[in-house]
């Protein structure tokens, strides 16, 4: 064994030369003169350098794109994309919970929440501490600037109309005004007086958001309309649409009853709602 240590040990101290001559005239061009041990560490040396170069030059390049699992800019495009589109439904799911509330809360007779003042207060109370501040890179900035220029995600359009004047209502029903609008005794609404099995109309196209019976109102339809309007119709005698339908504005929607606990006679009680709070509708309809 230690004849076997002594041959090795002598191998990489032995000097070696490597030389490169004239073929014609054995003039010597080139030599040199290393040990055993120098062409081990050359040898490494070189071995790393080249690991760098070949690393440096994927990372840095488009060649790391042909890697297995390396998502192309297309891909990257799709992520980000998606990313924001996952972002903008999580914000209209959670104002659609609210809004939904809302029309529970009008159901019953109940006050609603001021959905802007809600959401107004939740991103004043981040405080600066609480905010996590991302610096995001020059080329993610291009790219999601690129996405957001490129695709117009449905959700987050608004129908442009945010003011209800111009808007053309269908009358209801054809009656007499027997309650007008009143904040002070918190009546929303307008009660019409109208003969027994009048018929009652949508007063815009919509959808029929709630159709059910109520112990208090007797059956009650509730059609949601665009721009965050809804029209609710009380004290009927029979629904004609179920909860789902679309329905158009001057549709036969149901039949005027005097059914409910709280009913003071043969009448329609109207309500008319906007972007959450409680509007007159003498002053966008003619009675």
């Amino acid at each position: 064994m230690a004849v076997k240590h002594q041959d090795k040990k002598s191998k990489l101290l032995s000097k070696y030369r490597f030389s490169i001559y004239n073929d014609s005239s054995h003039y010597e061009l080139f030599v040199v003169r290393i040990t055993g041990l120098g062409i081990l560490i050359s040898t490494l040396l070189t071995v790393v350098v080249i690991i760098i170069s070949v690393t440096m030059l994927i990372a840095f390049t488009s060649l790391r794109e042909l890697i297995p699992g390396y998502p192309d800019t297309q891909t990257r495009r799709k992520i980000v994309s998606t990313a924001l589109k996952a972002d903008s439904l999580e914000q209209v799911m959670t104002r659609w919970d609210w809004y939904l509330s809302n029309i529970q809360r009008i159901l019953g007779n109940e006050t609603p929440i001021d959905l802007d003042a809600i959401f107004t207060a939740s991103t004043d109370s981040l405080t600066p501490s609480s905010r996590t501040k991302l610096v995001p890179s020059r080329e993610d900035s291009l790219l999601r600037r690129e996405v957001q220029q490129q695709e117009q995600f449905g959700v987050l359009q608004r129908n442009p109309l945010q003011q209800l004047e111009g808007v053309l209502f269908f009358t209801p029903v054809q009656g007499v005004i027997s309650d007008k609008y009143n904040v002070a005794t918190k009546h929303y609404a307008i009660d019409i007086s109208a003969p027994q099995n009048s018929v009652v109309h949508s007063v815009l196209d919509g959808t029929v958001a709630f159709a059910q019976w109520t112990d208090d109102t007797g059956f009650v339809i509730l059609i949601q309309h665009y721009n965050n309007l809804i029209s609710v119709y009380k004290h009927n005698q029979k629904l004609l649409k179920q909860a789902g339908e679309r329905v158009k504005a001057g549709d036969a929607i149901a039949l005027v009853g005097n059914l409910g606990t709280i009913t003071t006679g043969t009448h329609l009680h109207f309500e008319l709602w906007h972007n959450g709070a409680p509007i007159d509708p003498a002053k966008y309809i003619t009675f």
